[in-house]
């Protein structure tokens, strides 16, 4: 917190830095016993009326009352992360883009609308990744009407807390009625370390999702629409541990799958899913330590994948491989429309 000469706290903070990241500090609730202040970090994303809106990295926005600010500055940009791979926000939009493709896509500006026939919000979904070229209520506008041209319901994908990131757009979807309706988190981390974690044995490697690979996957009734986006991205593998793979009494469905995409220094890694009665047997270690050594052989080098804010089984795994949060990303749907899944 800023100090002043005299010792006392001050707000060096104004409607003015609209847009910047602060740290500010502010009466705490009269009913947190010992709790006297409240200190709060992210980006300013309003100031009006006498309420300070502030977007935490998780995309939390906290409401705070001007009349309750003890003291407030502007502080940098969150620092580069120590752990992992360097990226930028843009750069691993981008990347992750390339590895789930929708069937159709079309420009509005620096942005993408994508649609998919409806599976999986990211490839329904508007990348925002510049300006759109128009006013903002024109823009949505027009996004309204490509989904809907569909059968769609519209919607834009967000990103909050790394530098670059979209915490001002978050905030005015949210003020013209948009519904946030899934937050789930970009991790990264170093990919050798993952292909040294197990040997992979038992782990078939294939360029398509054939239909053992597609028995395991969660997403049941694939239509052709689905397969061309699971098989889209500039190198593609699939991952399988057939059944009976690691002992007897194995279900048809594989012990386990994972899909991986690589692209330059980048892999990615997705739809890791193990039969519910042979986790906690390293199923997942092992394929992905298959699917990071073919891609250590295409010459990647770091990775990243996603995980969703409540999986805390995932969460503790990809820890364990060396993973961690780069940023947080949401998925706003239009108001007054059914969403879709995924």
């Amino acid at each position: 917190m800023e100090i002043s000469a005299a010792g006392r706290l001050e707000v060096r903070i104004t409607a003015a830095d609209v847009g910047k990241r602060v740290s500010v500090r502010r009466l705490g609730d009269a009913d947190v016993a010992g709790e006297r202040f409240t200190d709060t970090v992210g980006v300013l994303t309003s100031w009006t009326d006498g309420v300070l809106l502030i977007t935490r990295k998780s995309g939390e926005t906290v409401r705070i009352a001007e009349s309750g600010l003890v003291a407030g500055k502007v502080v940098p940009a969150a620092p580069a992360r120590r752990r992992g791979p360097a990226a930028s926000y843009e750069e691993l939009a981008r990347i992750a883009a390339r590895a789930w493709r929708p069937v159709e896509s079309e420009r509005l500006g620096g942005w993408e609308l994508r649609a998919a026939g409806g599976f999986t919000r990211r490839a329904n979904s508007v990348l925002p990744l510049g300006d759109p070229g128009l006013p903002l209520d024109e823009a949505l506008t027009a996004v309204r009407r490509w989904y809907g041209e569909r059968g769609l319901p519209a919607y834009v994908q967000t990103a909050t807390g790394a530098e670059g990131t979209q915490e001002l757009l978050c905030a005015e979807l949210e003020r013209r009625g948009w519904v946030r309706e899934v937050t789930a988190e970009v991790w990264t981390g170093g990919l050798a370390p993952v292909a040294d974690l197990a040997e992979g044995a038992g782990v078939v490697l294939s360029r398509e999702a054939d239909e053992a690979w597609l028995a395991r996957y969660q997403r049941k009734g694939v239509s052709d629409v689905a397969l061309r986006v699971l098989g889209s991205g500039p190198s593609v593998w699939f991952a399988t541990v057939p059944p009976g793979a690691d002992g007897p009494g194995a279900p048809d469905a594989p012990a386990a799958i994972g899909r991986c995409v690589v692209d330059g220094r980048w892999a990615s890694f997705a739809a890791v899913e193990v039969d519910p009665a042979r986790r906690r047997r390293g199923l997942a270690t092992a394929v992905m330590a298959a699917l990071a050594r073919r891609a250590l052989d295409e010459g990647a080098s770091a990775a990243w994948l996603q995980v969703e804010t409540d999986n805390a089984g995932a969460r503790a795994l990809y820890a364990g491989m060396g993973f961690a949060a780069h940023h947080a990303y949401h998925h706003y749907r239009e108001p007054g429309h059914a969403g879709t899944d995924g």
